[in-house]
């Protein structure tokens, strides 16, 4: 998994509405990605609502937001409008990036194992360095904890 200190892996990605995204276009402003295991479920439903709600603090303190699941683009557009979530949701259905920042991993649940993704938040700076990683997120105070050390 990515750490603090690691640079911002090179990504491209289409966003909800079909548009390439790159990783190289947040270089110059501080950075979160969260990352979630599928939308329109219950918990990543509540923590991508929980950003959304306090997107405007997220803003004053100088940080973007995007978030990135394996979900196909047509997902992400009805996750998206249904909420009105007023930041991108990136598609990442190859697992490339999700690999690329170590969140696509071996789960299990009820015996069962799988390969899913475990839901982390990033924090770069504006150089596109990791300052902070979440790996213990909590759905309903998503956003206190990211501000809570910026």
């Amino acid at each position: 998994m990515l750490t603090v200190g690691d640079k911002l892996p090179q990504f491209e990605l289409l966003n909800q509405d079909g548009d390439k995204v790159q990783s190289k276009s947040f270089l110059g402003k501080k950075l979160v990605i969260f990352f979630y295991p599928k939308a329109s479920t219950p918990g990543c439903t509540t923590e991508a609502c929980n950003l959304n709600d306090n997107l405007a603090e997220l803003t004053k303190e100088g940080y973007q937001l995007i978030g990135i699941s394996a979900d196909p683009v047509p997902a992400q557009r009805k996750f998206h409008e249904k909420n009105a979530f007023q930041f991108p949701l990136l598609s990442d259905e190859s697992k490339e990036t999700l690999e690329k920042f170590g969140v696509w991993i071996m789960k299990n649940f009820m015996g069962r194992e799988y390969m899913g993704v475990m839901r982390t938040t990033f924090i770069f700076d504006e150089k596109g360095i990791c300052t902070r990683v979440i790996d213990k997120v909590k759905n309903k105070t998503a956003a206190r904890q990211i501000l809570k050390e910026s």
